[in-house]
């Protein structure tokens, strides 16, 4: 009998549940990006509508930014102390809350406004803050090295895809039925998300989907499959963390992915929040034909994000080295996207959007700074780590 059975377990073919985990974080990171776009898409109309000026709009839109930066950190801790699926939940289920309470700013009149709208844009940050420290964790759990890369570029390509999706529906509702309801849309899909997530995302060795040999491939190929265990998981206090902190920041490989992301994150934040502004102030756009022209380097962004992690994986069986299969298609990536710059120079609006959508591809190919940290992170302060990096 032991001999059939090790015949038949011989036999069993490779399951393949962590493509499905890739796709649940590919849906999230889309709609994490769409949630951080609502105030850009609706915010031209919304400031007519309150009064508020471009200073005010940009105290505004840093809320968000001040928010997430403090929050990684923390997100991160939370992430190592209780798990990916639980904390990434929660992150889900309460930016959506408070991304649908926006719709409803206008109760309140005058420098009110102003408060309650930064106030929500505050919290929305703060609570988004796990989201990317999260997929990482993740990805490091479920892939293996060979495939990390693209594993990655997936889910990090969510960003444009997102662009792609939800601005021409948030510039449709902008326009049809009022700035108030994207905020409705978006936060009332982003509780139902939350729940589907509950269902979808397991850690490997719960996962129901998942046979032993699709377990052994992924663990062989240095994939973190006892991350999120409860006997493995950091039990430490919070104030523990920082000599770790001090040891990362101490690192100048480290010191050197955190610059090359701030870089990256630069071109992000531009695309997902003033891009879309910039083509109704400066460039004189309906909001209506923004929301569609803003889909065009979110295109180019997602195809540059899914063949820059291609290209990383295959440069990683060629050369069997990670460190020119990922630094590679950053730098070149990062250096195209340079191409931007001659949008001061042009007023032909096809020019304008052409190199746009060249800078979003190049930026899309460079956008593997997460390999990089799932690759390299230590287990134990894996959030933390990508905390650090995701400010």
């Amino acid at each position: 009998m032991s001999s059939l059975s090790h015949a038949a377990s011989s036999a069993e073919k490779r399951t393949n549940a962590r493509y499905w985990i890739v796709v649940m974080l590919f849906i999230v990171t889309s709609f994490n990006y769409g949630d951080r776009a609502t105030l850009s898409i609706a915010g031209s109309e919304m400031a007519k509508d309150i009064g508020l000026d471009p200073v005010g709009m940009g105290y505004v839109f840093s809320a968000f930014s001040w928010a997430y930066v403090i929050g990684q950190i923390p997100g991160g801790w939370l992430l190592d102390r209780f798990g990916s699926k639980r904390v990434y939940f929660w992150s889900i289920f309460i930016w959506s809350v408070f991304t649908l309470l926006q719709g409803f700013v206008d109760i309140f009149s005058g420098f009110g406004i102003i408060v309650a709208l930064f106030t929500l844009r505050f919290l929305v940050g703060l609570a988004e803050s796990p989201s990317f420290p999260g997929n990482s964790r993740i990805v490091a759990a479920w892939f293996p090295a060979q495939e990390r890369g693209t594993a990655v570029a997936i889910f990090n390509s969510a960003q444009y895809f997102a662009t792609v999706i939800f601005a021409p529906i948030m510039g449709w509702l902008t326009h049809e039925v009022g700035w108030s309801h994207v905020f409705f849309f978006m936060g009332g899909l982003g509780i139902i998300i939350s729940f589907i997530w509950l269902k979808v995302i397991h850690e490997p060795n719960n996962h129901p989907g998942v046979n032993k040999k699709e377990l052994e491939y992924i663990a062989e190929g240095g994939a973190l499959i006892n991350m999120d265990q409860k006997d493995t998981k950091a039990k430490v206090p919070f104030s523990v963390k920082w000599g770790q902190i001090k040891q990362l920041l101490g690192s100048r490989m480290m010191i050197g992915v955190y610059i090359g992301q701030y870089c990256i994150n630069a071109l992000t934040y531009f695309f997902i929040t003033w891009f879309p502004v910039y083509l109704v102030q400066a460039r004189g756009m309906s909001i209506l034909k923004a929301g569609f022209v803003a889909s065009v380097p979110a295109v180019c962004g997602f195809i540059g994000g899914v063949l820059g992690g291609i290209i990383s994986d295959w440069l990683m069986r060629r050369t069997g080295s990670l460190n020119i299969a990922r630094k590679t298609p950053i730098v070149l990536g990062m250096l195209l996207s340079m191409v931007m710059v001659f949008c001061n120079y042009v007023n032909v609006e096809w020019m304008i959007i052409g190199f746009m959508a060249l800078a979003f591809f190049g930026k899309g190919i460079g956008a593997l700074g997460w390999a990089v940290m799932a690759d390299t992170a230590p287990k134990e302060i894996s959030g933390l780590s990508g905390g650090l990096f995701n400010m």
